[in-house]
């Protein structure tokens, strides 16, 4: 399974901006890649949103594995490791 390098946090801040900038979605720059980089810290705040709302597993997720492990590596990457 491959493991990014980037936190969660930051890969959905910049699915965001993305979104936000580029002709492919929402925006209207054609090649967004450079604005992408100097934009997503600022849709952290969404992306953080994003992550308190799946804390916990729909009922078809926690079927498929293990609730308490996925609650403590959204947990995680929320910062949160007590």
């Amino acid at each position: 399974m491959p493991i990014s390098s980037q936190p969660l946090a930051e890969r959905i801040a910049r699915v965001l901006a993305g979104s936000a900038l580029s002709s492919n979605a929402d925006g209207s720059n054609a090649s967004a890649g450079d604005e992408v980089d100097r934009a997503w810290p600022d849709h952290l705040n969404q992306a953080l949103a994003v992550l308190h709302t799946m804390r916990e597993p729909d009922e078809a997720m926690a079927n498929a594995g293990d609730a308490e492990t996925w609650t403590r590596m959204i947990e995680t990457a929320l910062g949160r490791t007590d």
